[in-house]
């Protein structure tokens, strides 16, 4: 048993690090969709005058936080879940329960991991975005069109963290049902309104 602990720390410590980072990015991708909001918001019902880009910037923006923060909430057991009939079992059956399901879940991320690969790569990642622009040059006269890959790229980014999640939950199911629970490290809780 303390093999599959030692087996599980780095898996551990590395989604607890990559996680912190990804909800940081994320916070910052809230915050900038809002901006984008409240320009267009502005431009639009107070000069009359609607802008082509910031609908499409906080769609960009609302994907990568989803992908950036869905791994968290998957990992501190956020998500929406009908946890009923496992509490209903015993303690062992109601644990390998939810570690079946939990492989079930791995399978279903996998293939999506495979579509998010080909949204990036296959011909709808070959075109670029509508309206998102970059500076090409410091005098800020050439652009470059933001490609759709990037903004699908939060698709894949997303499921391949929450394969890591999945990963790290499916150990500690295992070494739950053989009864080292005692010796797992809480995954941390982050208060509201705080890191």
């Amino acid at each position: 048993m303390s093999g599959l602990t030692l087996a599980l720390a780095p898996i551990a410590f590395v989604n607890e690090a990559v996680l912190r980072l990804g909800r940081a990015i994320g916070i910052v991708a809230i915050a900038l969709m809002v901006v984008a909001i409240l320009t267009q918001v502005f431009f639009r019902y107070v000069l009359g005058n609607a802008l082509p880009w910031p609908d499409e910037a906080a769609r960009f923006c609302m994907l990568w936080m989803t992908g950036l923060m869905a791994p968290t909430a998957f990992r501190r057991g956020g998500f929406v879940a009908i946890d009923m009939m496992p509490r209903m079992l015993p303690r062992v059956p109601g644990l390998a329960l939810n570690l079946c399901l939990l492989l079930v879940c791995l399978a279903v991320l996998l293939v999506a991991a495979r579509i998010g690969w080909s949204e990036v790569t296959g011909f709808g990642g070959k075109f670029a975005t509508a309206a998102l622009y970059l500076p090409a040059s410091f005098g800020f006269d050439e652009w470059y069109r933001v490609p759709r890959s990037w903004m699908m790229a939060s698709l894949l980014v997303g499921v391949v963290l929450l394969i890591s999640v999945n990963i790290e939950l499916i150990f500690r199911s295992f070494i739950t049902m053989i009864g080292g629970g005692h010796l797992l490290p809480k995954i941390p809780e982050a208060t509201v309104g705080s890191e």
